[in-house]
């Protein structure tokens, strides 16, 4: 298994350890995504192991924060993205033009391809500002809206070969900088996307200003020196301890590396907070995530 192929497997089997999946559903994406009976019932067992002990005492209500309810965070300027194909039709995105555009980013999905939660940060970007442009990186299949199920899609990507992913994104920052001429880049992925934005600064892009990777795993090796250039900020959250246990390795390389860069633990947090289409979504640590995403980038990308 690949790096990424294991990261998924993980949470396919922490999200059954957590709740979110029964044992059944779990057991069918793990073998889609190639693991045999024992293997993913040795995976499951072990990310059940790990999960903390509920702490002693009566048991709690989870109390919902008060932003739970309102918006996601740049909701109200948002605008709506277009769907768009480039290297002769080979690729597939999303595409936010923004008015009087101070940047450029491309945006990194998670592990579930390009879906309508992605469009719709695509289009928050585009609506502060940010020409956005929403890759799919399943686009040599088909692109995402190809596959029925969801589980297929996540399987999918599993399997293509790492280098894919790095030659993909390439082509979308040629993309990016095609249709915003002048604009500094940025990335920003969200889990899955969130280590693919780690691995293309571990791969040197050197057109990169600025990097966001949302709770995305660290890939291994991890010199950041040919992406040096790059301001990176790193957002994790502390109930997140499969992801968050890497942030002080990440901190460590870019730091050797000498990049300006800033590590946040969303307390109360877990992963995936800032998808307000998931379980685990937390509209405080969004919020407040969205806000210091945009100080970054009128900082270091305006």
């Amino acid at each position: 298994m690949t790096p990424l192929q294991r990261y998924i497997a993980e949470e396919i089997a922490t999200d059954h350890a957590d709740g979110l999946l029964s044992r059944r559903e779990a057991m069918r994406r793990l073998a889609l995504l190639g693991l045999g009976t024992a293997a993913a019932t040795a995976l499951i067992a072990a990310c059940g192991d790990n999960k903390k002990p509920a702490p002693a005492g009566p048991p709690t209500t989870p109390t919902t924060t008060t932003t739970d309810s309102a918006p996601p965070p740049g909701m109200e300027n948002a605008i709506q993205p277009a769907p768009i194909t480039w290297d002769d039709g080979k690729m597939q995105g999303s595409w936010a033009a923004a008015t009087e555009p101070r940047g450029a980013v491309l945006v990194i999905h998670e592990n579930k391809g390009l879906n309508d939660w992605v469009r719709s940060v695509v289009g928050r970007l585009g609506g502060t500002g940010y020409s956005a442009l929403g890759i799919d990186l399943l686009s040599a299949q088909g692109g995402t809206a190809a596959f029925k199920d969801p589980a297929e899609a996540t399987a999918a990507l599993g399997k293509t070969p790492p280098d894919q992913f790095v030659n993909d994104l390439r082509s979308g920052l040629d993309e990016l900088a095609r249709r915003a001429p002048g604009a500094k880049l940025a990335v920003v992925g969200f889990c899955f996307g969130g280590g693919l934005t780690w691995q293309l600064l571990a791969a040197g892009e050197p057109r990169l200003a600025v990097a966001v990777p949302f709770y995305g795993p660290l890939p291994d090796p991890h010199d950041f020196s040919g992406s040096k250039q790059a301001a990176v900020l790193a957002f994790y959250g502390a109930k997140d301890e499969r992801v968050t246990s890497s942030k002080d390795a990440a901190a460590a390389a870019l730091e050797q590396a000498g990049m300006v860069h800033q590590m946040v633990v969303e307390p109360a947090a877990d992963h995936a907070f800032f998808n307000d289409t998931g379980p685990r979504y937390n509209g405080t640590a969004a919020a407040d995530a969205w806000k210091q995403l945009q100080s970054w980038l009128e900082k270091y990308l305006a």
